[in-house]
């Protein structure tokens, strides 16, 4: 009789099995690994808008002016209005929420794959903000950092 070589039926399927429950396991944590990198992508954005509104208090005196059409308040038209900035999937929109002579206030909301994950807010005065419980506001204490630890 001649020996056979391979795998069996039962041994194939126990492989599959367990690439299954680890996959099962590493899934959910790389799906959050990617909205945590794309929420700090946005942060990121936030920043640059940020210096693009102070270049612009420069030039003006004033923060107001700095939205699309001379406007005081929506899509930033010295800044690009979505992150990541450098292409790809869109996954926040960016905004200006408000702006005075002294004062304004910056957002992103989340679109596409990261909807669900809260916006992410900064104001002038060095507040910074995180809707981690996403609804749809950040005066709570635990909303005043960007990341989860605070």
């Amino acid at each position: 009789m001649k020996k056979q070589i391979g795998f069996t039926l039962i041994e194939l399927m126990i492989a599959v099995a367990i690439v299954g429950i680890l996959a099962g396991i590493a899934w959910p944590a790389y799906q959050e690994n990617v909205r945590t990198a794309s929420r700090a992508d946005a942060q990121g954005a936030l920043m640059g808008l940020a210096q693009a509104m102070e270049k612009h208090f420069t030039e003006y005196g004033t923060y107001e002016g700095a939205a699309s059409g001379g406007g005081d308040t929506g899509i930033p038209d010295i800044f690009p209005s979505s992150s990541p900035l450098d292409g790809g999937v869109k996954k926040y929109n960016l905004r200006i929420t408000a702006a005075t002579q002294a004062t304004y206030t910056l957002r992103a909301t989340p679109i596409n794959s990261q909807i669900g994950n809260g916006i992410v807010e900064l104001r002038s005065s060095g507040a910074r903000g995180w809707d981690r419980d996403n609804d749809s506001s950040i005066d709570d204490p635990k909303d005043m950092c960007w990341n989860k630890s605070c």
